[in-house]
């Protein structure tokens, strides 16, 4: 651990082009991390199966010194009672919103998964009370909701099972936990590194809004058991219809992978925050070795990303 903070301080006072490689593990385990900054605090969560906690700290280097908040737990019974996955801390028109994934246990299967919303008008997120939402009424079952605004329009994207794949759709919002139309498939798995693992699968978008205006979804692609599981990327312009199909254009290779030269394996669902400083980094969770499958060995690392000439993310070394 001493070794990952000293690389970690090194990281923040070396010039941004050499910054890429990633840190960790931040934790011994942590699947389907996330992290938000806001006035200089980090807040940090991620999946723990019956209940959700906060990080928070002031330095995530020392991530690990932080004592969780446990701010809520599932419910003995329900359409949310059982998997509590992937949880994400917006803060959304003067109030903070958790999205995650649940199931009920006594339907615990893909058919029955869906996201759901707690809000907190606490300044701080870790204290004051949670009010339970509900469920996002999202047309199919699925999982990973996020949200984000642009151009002073709420949307929301999930992680939709559709047949025997996952696809990417999105859906405006009235409100943080109300979907306000017609949702859209923007993406579903055509390349074959989105089929690894014996699924293909599309799942963790993650918005990421361009220094130049251009609207970024990362997502993450095929089976998390595999070492092909890897994080791919929809790019749109700054001014286009984001609910049409076609203002999404898809990388045709990951945009960060499995870097076996930095002991990391099975890099995915990653998350987006900014340093006080206004530096960009990447947070996702990965294997330290191969083969390690879908577990909680699954540790989170971050990572500094810059942006090249034409505004667009470069995770890793040019």
């Amino acid at each position: 651990m001493i070794r990952h903070v000293l690389l970690f301080a090194m990281l923040l006072a070396a010039p941004l082009a050499q910054a890429a490689k990633p840190i960790g593990p931040l934790l011994p385990s942590g699947p389907d991390p996330w992290v938000t900054q806001r006035d200089g605090v980090y807040y940090y969560m991620h999946t723990q199966g019956d209940r959700i906690s906060l990080w928070k700290t002031g330095d995530m280097a020392r991530l690990a010194d932080a004592r969780p908040v446990t701010v809520w737990h599932a419910p003995a019974s329900g359409p949310n009672s059982a998997a509590i996955w992937a949880p994400e801390l917006h803060f959304l028109r003067g109030k903070w919103y958790l999205y995650y994934s649940a199931a009920d246990k006594l339907h615990n299967d893909d058919a029955h998964r869906h996201v759901f919303v707690l809000e907190n008008a606490s300044a701080d997120p870790t204290q004051g009370a949670w009010v339970d939402k509900g469920m996002l009424r999202t047309k199919l079952s699925g999982i990973d909701g996020t949200v984000f605004e642009h151009r002073g329009k709420l949307y929301f994207v999930y992680s939709a099972y559709v047949g025997d794949h996952s696809d990417l759709l999105i859906a405006p919002m009235r409100d943080p936990w109300t979907l306000a139309g017609p949702e859209m498939d923007i993406a579903a798995p055509t390349f074959a590194w989105e089929m690894q693992g014996g699924r293909k699968i599309l799942e963790a978008p993650e918005f990421l809004a361009g220094p130049g205006g251009k609207v970024f979804l990362t997502y993450s692609a095929s089976a998390c058991w595999s070492d092909g599981y890897a994080i791919g990327m929809l790019s749109a312009q700054a001014d286009a219809d984001l609910l049409k199909p076609s203002s999404w254009s898809k990388s045709p290779a990951a945009v960060l992978k499995s870097a076996p030269e930095d002991g990391i394996y099975a890099t995915g669902h990653n998350g987006f925050f900014k340093a006080p400083d206004g530096t960009d980094w990447i947070v996702f969770h990965a294997n330290g070795g191969p083969d390690w499958k879908c577990t909680s060995r699954r540790a989170p690392y971050m990572q500094k990303f810059r942006w090249d000439a034409e505004g667009r993310p470069v995770f890793g070394v040019d």
